[in-house]
């Protein structure tokens, strides 16, 4: 048996399908006797991997690792499995290996990892763990030698979502992750590509599939969301795309494909893709329930979206957000704050940046994220390659400071002093007061006239610091932000 493990990564009521480990099960359906064991779901996988143990021995373990913290919950099972069953080989596969594969090997219970793409690096891996093939011809798989070294195998060629089986959604319980949400009463996801063509240099996309993008068509598209409507009565859908838009023919497509489903949905575009889109492809995608689209603006300054290498210019963003007005889809706006060269002219740009899109467009949603690096094929950016010493092992990678490093609560870097940071979160309290966001559906209208009104005069003053009332108010109504931890 091939055992799937999909380590804790969220509250429940944020629990989605377990994407990652359901595009390895589709390869190995009909193949491989499986099992998903998803920690999301389950509250002791260690102990029903025990069982799946007694009943049909574990062949492989592989397991799904993204940094932050389902990389923290995925160490003490790993650790336990390996103690228990110390001839059963475990995998290490997503984003965390692909960005740090040495620092996966250095943990003596991982024995593989794979970078990038996984399905045919699996299917490859379990032949080779039976003798059917040599491990140091299997593409992306990263694994330590007879002496413990670690050999990095070529990187793998991107392959389309077309190219691979649709996914099994019946091996779930498809209650368990078909949720309530801003969107709808019965919220699915799916994901329509894999990679991103684009090159930003602070973005792991890149380190872990290359600056390319697969896309499987609008039939696919379609087929996969008619299922999980006819099956379950979804009502709504979230994208996993990096990039869900590109070529402006197969966007038009996908539209008129969806229109007749009639869901409302939520994804993530590039700014300048979406602003060469004619105005009759907006109204398509806006019949075809585009609710919300995530973009990362990423700085409102021409000079810090050049050193990005974004191939983007400040005054498109102010652009889109006057037209994604007129079509009723809200733009949500991600900005990677605390620029390692000037981080406080960085930060007051960006503030006054936040205010012109907020007199163009109200609805348009602001989400801050402070700075902080991801090791890139080609440095990093900022030049502060000497200036962050990352962590060698998963063990370190798990402690408070690295996991408030990973989801930027607490970055805790050289070039971001104590004040300029708490201006940055001080700016993000007010703005998410004064326009707290539609997408937290439980809070009651008298939660919103509160902040709204607390928060009112300190944002027509442009005065920040110390909201300690909107703390308060926050904490009294439960105010749910939203979050994109982008790589």
């Amino acid at each position: 048996m091939i055992a799937l493990l999909h380590p804790r990564s969220t509250k429940p009521k944020n629990r989605r399908f377990p994407l990652s480990v359901l595009s390895l099960a589709a390869v190995l359906e009909g193949r491989e006797e499986y099992a998903i064991v998803d920690g999301n779901v389950d509250p002791d996988p260690g102990a029903t991997l025990d069982g799946l143990m007694a009943r049909s021995p574990i062949e492989l373990l592989a397991v799904s690792v993204m940094p932050g913290p389902q990389m923290a919950a995925t160490l003490p099972i790993c650790r336990t499995f390996r103690t228990k069953h110390p001839s059963v080989p475990i995998v290490w596969g997503g984003y965390f290996p692909s960005l740090y594969p040495d620092t996966a090997l250095n943990a003596g219970y991982v024995d593989f990892a794979v970078r990038g793409q996984g399905e045919d690096t699996l299917l490859q891996l379990i032949d080779g763990l039976r003798g059917e093939r040599d491990l140091t011809g299997i593409q992306g798989l990263s694994y330590k030698d007879a002496s413990g070294a670690h050999q990095h195998n070529p990187a793998r060629p991107l392959r389309s979502p077309d190219d691979f089986p649709e996914l099994p959604h019946h091996r779930l319980d498809a209650a368990k992750y078909i949720l309530p949400t801003f969107l709808g009463s019965r919220t699915a996801v799916h994901q329509a590509s894999v990679g991103c063509p684009y090159r930003c240099n602070f973005c792991g996309v890149i380190t872990a599939y290359g600056s390319r993008q697969k896309m499987e068509s609008p039939a696919r598209t379609e087929r996969a969301l008619r299922g999980l409507q006819r099956e379950h009565g979804i009502d709504a859908v979230q994208f996993y795309d990096n990039n869900f838009f590109l070529r402006e023919d197969h966007a038009r497509e996908q539209a008129d494909r969806l229109i007749p489903l009639g869901l409302r949905w939520w994804t993530e575009a590039r700014i300048d893709i979406v602003l060469r889109y004619s105005n009759d492809t907006l109204r398509r995608i806006q019949k075809a329930g585009a609710t919300m689209i995530f973009f990362g603006a990423e700085s409102g300054s021409d000079w810090v979206l050049e050193e990005m290498n974004k191939e983007l210019k400040a005054e498109q963003t102010l652009e889109l957000a006057a037209r994604l007005r007129e079509y009723n889809i809200v733009p949500e706006f991600s900005f990677v704050v605390g620029n390692p060269r000037d981080p406080e002219r960085d930060v007051a740009e960006n503030i006054e940046f936040v205010r012109k899109i907020k007199r163009i467009n109200t609805d348009a949603e602001i989400i801050l994220q402070h700075y902080t690096p991801t090791p890139q094929r080609e440095g990093m950016y900022g030049g502060i390659d000497d200036r962050v010493q990352f962590p060698e092992t998963p063990e370190e990678w798990a402690t408070e400071r690295w996991l408030n490093f990973t989801v930027r609560t607490e970055p805790n870097v050289p070039w971001l002093a104590a004040p300029t940071k708490r201006r940055i979160d001080d700016f993000e309290t007010v703005v998410s007061s004064r326009w707290p966001t539609v997408q937290d559906f439980h809070m009651p209208r008298w939660g919103r006239w509160l902040l709204q009104g607390l928060s009112s005069w300190r944002y027509r003053l442009g005065v920040y610091g110390l909201p300690r009332e909107l703390h308060w108010a926050q904490r009294l109504v439960n105010l749910r932000k939203p979050r994109f931890e982008s790589l």
